[in-house]
């Protein structure tokens, strides 16, 4: 079970790619903004549809319930699709997807120590921050060593 979700979070982090890919190229042609408030148009015209269609269960009739800060989701999406489209054209895409990672990474890593936002505790050691500068060294190979 464990290997199909790790499949699946693979998957995940291959759309991203592509994704950020399209966004920057949407950008190039309507600008950042205009771009990011497109995706999310058929963003949101898709989800709709899978509410509609009780896609993946939930009830927005729960949508009160839960913590203010939930919703903050939808700010920072504009942020990472913003920042995708506008360093992906300067970094290229291998570079800027690996360097959100290591943000992605660090921050996680903090999550998960701290059980922020009701998640469970997994603490933090030394071998996890040992991947994450191989990780940023990684994002350092592919920006500096080929120039």
């Amino acid at each position: 079970m464990q290997v199909l979700i790790l499949g699946l979070a693979a998957m995940a982090g291959l759309a991203m790619a592509v994704q950020g890919s399209l966004n920057a190229a949407l950008s190039k042609v309507i600008g950042l903004f205009p771009a990011t408030l497109v995706v999310h148009i058929i963003g949101t015209v898709l989800t709709a549809a899978a509410v509609i269609f009780h896609v993946g269960g939930g009830s927005l009739a729960k949508f009160a319930a839960a913590p203010w800060y939930t919703y903050l989701g939808g700010i920072l999406n504009v942020l990472i699709i913003a920042g995708g489209a506008a360093t992906i054209p300067r970094l290229g895409v291998a570079t800027a997807t690996t360097a959100i990672i290591v943000g992605q990474v660090l921050t996680a890593l903090c999550i998960d120590h701290l059980g922020c936002f009701g998640l469970d505790k997994i603490p933090f050691t030394w071998i996890k921050l040992l991947g994450l500068a191989l990780l940023a060294a990684g994002a350092w190979v592919l920006l500096y060593v080929e120039k």
